[in-house]
């Protein structure tokens, strides 16, 4: 199995979900061993996806270089890993990504529109061969050495609508497709109201998010699935978990799991090479692993 690109440029418009301002999108193909690259054309500055350049992970994942930033970048982090995009160059005209309908279901599209290439050189996938865990009081999120990839993530909120709620995706591109993409970020009215009050989540909308008062889901078409919002959590997780560097094989288990706790597990995986072993996929050994991104 070789390194992937995508085959053509591709674009999309959307909106910012912080400063409600429009944003081109457009993501282009790159050579071998370039891996992600993000690029703000309207300040001429480009920063690769690596953890060092994690600058914030309170509210979104943020990157950040020669104190300029990209904000909101796990979701369509998330397609890109998805998909198995190995190398390409993800350009905006602003700070942050746009938000689209808060999934990564329109990034998946682009993606399709974009169409996969392979290149020349061997894909690297990350083996985890020891188990690494964080914890922040009873939240926790670890990986640990398993035959394939698994997410299996649990939430618990006092909110009648959320409640507690766990999913196990036993990943497959098509499997993330069906079950995961279309799951979109979600929050609390007087959330919402406290973030515009500082200038914040000024393009969030019932268009872009899920959004619950203290009895109901506001949304008027509703959830997209029972459980959306474990399944948004997961989503989120393999974006954050791209920060990696690329692909890997092992099982991630989340309690309550966050963006600054997802970035702290990088780290902590990333720190000690005794956690990992990065192989090729080269030969027969490697077939049951291309399944998942066929």
């Amino acid at each position: 199995m070789y390194q992937t690109t995508i085959k053509k440029p591709v674009e999309l418009v959307g909106i910012g979900l912080h400063k409600g301002s429009a944003v081109k999108l457009r993501l282009e193909p790159l050579e071998s061993n370039s891996g992600i690259i993000f690029y703000r054309s309207d300040v001429d500055v480009s920063i690769p996806l690596l953890p060092s350049n994690v600058v914030d992970t309170r509210m979104a994942t943020v990157i950040g270089k020669d104190g300029f930033v990209i904000s909101t970048i796990e979701h369509m982090l998330s397609a890109i890993y998805a998909y198995g995009i190995d190398n390409i160059r993800v350009i905006v005209d602003a700070d942050e990504v746009p938000v689209m309908d808060g999934s990564s279901a329109s990034f998946c599209m682009l993606l399709d529109e974009a169409g996969i290439a392979e290149l020349e050189v061997p894909k690297k996938i990350m083996i985890i061969k020891k188990e690494v865990m964080v914890e922040d009081g009873d939240k926790y999120v670890k990986l640990s050495p398993s035959p394939d990839l698994k997410y299996d993530f649990t939430i618990k909120f006092a909110h009648p609508v959320i409640q507690t709620q766990d999913f196990v995706l036993h990943f497959t591109k098509q499997g993330y497709k069906d079950e995961i993409a279309r799951a979109r970020t979600f929050g609390f009215l007087h959330e919402v109201q406290y973030l515009r009050s500082k200038g914040l989540a000024l393009g969030g909308s019932l268009e872009n998010a899920i959004v619950l008062d203290d009895k109901k889901v506001l949304n008027p078409e509703g959830l997209r699935f029972g459980n959306e919002f474990v399944r948004h959590k997961i989503l989120d997780a393999i974006g954050d978990m791209s920060l990696i560097g690329m692909n890997f094989v092992g099982n991630y288990e989340a309690m309550a799991g966050s963006h600054h706790l997802n970035h702290r597990l990088t780290l902590e995986l990333l720190k000690n090479p005794q956690n990992y072993e990065v192989i090729e996929l080269v030969g027969e050994k490697t077939k049951e692993l291309e399944k998942a991104y066929a």
